[in-house]
């Protein structure tokens, strides 16, 4: 067998090396100034920016933190040192934008927690659930792993209440750390361990109708 053909065929996957080109060229364009260079940022990278900040916001919200996240990425565009790709960028950016929104409408703690407790498990006096509820079939990888499964879930992180929500995207979807969360949320770790741990019970009730045995 030819050595040379083996050795290319199990060694390391390489980078899409196009791919690496259309991102250098694209950021030298945008750091020459050039607005081609921003429409082009704006028609490859501006549906998937959209899609992260309809996560935390409704439409109008949504569309007006991409706005400012494109604003934000062109002004600080010479910051841009190309340790990441480009999407990485945009992606972190946009989550800014949504977050400082949400800071903007100021929903009261009080209020979102009033709000999830219809959501969460009732417990009797002696600290067992009032309803257990039925087992799940399958386990939550199994469930997950399923395309239906996976657009219910999106479907009901968005009936949380909005301080609960964004606790959950930032954690389990985003992949931020407890005190990143706590930082972007102006909350201490300890508070976003326990509205994580609320969020999570919430969810989970809000699916179990969907997902128990027989369902």
């Amino acid at each position: 067998m030819d050595s040379a053909r083996t050795s290319s065929s199990v060694g390391p996957a390489q980078p899409d090396l196009a791919v690496l080109s259309d991102e250098q060229t694209l950021v030298a364009d945008l750091k020459a100034g050039d607005p081609a260079a921003y429409e082009r940022l704006v028609r490859v990278y501006g549906g998937r920016m959209l899609q992260v900040a309809r996560r935390f916001l409704d439409e109008e919200d949504a569309r007006d933190a991409l706005q400012e996240a494109l604003v934000s990425a062109w002004k600080s565009i010479d910051r841009f040192d190309g340790q990441s790709k480009v999407s990485t960028w945009l992606h972190r950016i946009v989550v800014n934008a949504s977050l400082m929104r949400l800071r903007k409408k100021n929903t009261k703690i009080e209020k979102a927690t009033e709000a999830l407790e219809p959501l969460l498990p009732k417990y009797l006096e002696d600290g067992h659930r009032a309803d257990p509820g039925s087992g799940w079939t399958e386990t939550p990888e199994q469930l997950l792993g399923r395309q239906e499964v996976r657009a219910l879930v999106r479907r009901s992180i968005l009936d949380l209440p909005e301080s609960y929500r964004t606790v959950l995207l930032l954690r389990d979807i985003e992949g931020l750390s407890g005190k990143e969360t706590a930082e972007a949320m102006d909350l201490t770790v300890s508070a976003v361990k326990v509205r994580l741990h609320r969020a999570r019970q919430a969810l989970r009730e809000i699916l179990a109708d969907h997902l128990a045995e027989g369902a």
